[in-house]
């Protein structure tokens, strides 16, 4: 790793989809410790290959990579796609029918974060924050704002998307879960 730099940019081909499920394997929540989960946050769903491709091919996923390691992945989904998965339908339909700031969502033109997961090694040396900002660097000419929705029990998850800029626009209990749904609003900044 040393000497290398980390690059941001879209997720292009299926080899990069396939280290984005290893990567998103090795720091699932059941396969973790509590001790674990507390000190290096989680992720929570598991994406299959096609789902990953569907959802890039629409909206390109942001990676980061240092030579060929995957230092870590943010990955983008459109309301369209959100709405015909069972797993990201939840978001938009809470969505629909709520306001941003007296504006109802589905007047703004937005789109989701379906996770993001940094690679243990590279914890703590600014990836979260550049993918955040390769984002918006790529979409906020297209986009208002960028919503995900986390675990409250994820504290390191809810820590670091506050400090990028997302703030808690709604919580909602599931099952022994509670998740936040958070926006970072790009017509504030």
């Amino acid at each position: 790793m040393t000497g290398r730099r980390t690059v941001f940019g879209p997720a292009v081909g299926d080899e990069i989809l396939r280290k984005i499920l290893r990567l998103q394997a090795q720091n699932l929540r059941q396969y973790l410790t509590a001790e674990q989960q507390a000190a290096q946050g989680f992720v929570t769903f598991r994406y299959d290959l096609d789902l990953l491709r569907e959802m890039n091919d629409a909206l390109p996923h942001v990676v980061a990579l240092r030579g060929d390691e995957l230092a870590g992945y943010a990955l983008s989904t459109t309301g369209a796609i959100c709405r015909k998965n069972g797993l990201l339908r939840p978001l938009v339909e809470r969505l629909d029918a709520m306001a941003l700031d007296g504006r109802p969502f589905p007047e703004i033109p937005y789109y989701a974060i379906g996770q993001v997961c940094v690679a243990e090694a590279f914890r703590g040396q600014g990836v979260f924050d550049g993918l955040y900002q390769t984002h918006r660097a790529r979409y906020a000419g297209r986009f208002d704002a960028v919503v995900t929705e986390i675990s409250v029990h994820n504290t390191r998850s809810m820590a670091a998307h506050h400090r990028v800029g997302f703030r808690v626009i709604d919580e909602m209990p599931d099952g022994p879960d509670r998740w936040a749904l958070v926006v970072w609003d790009w017509t504030h900044d």
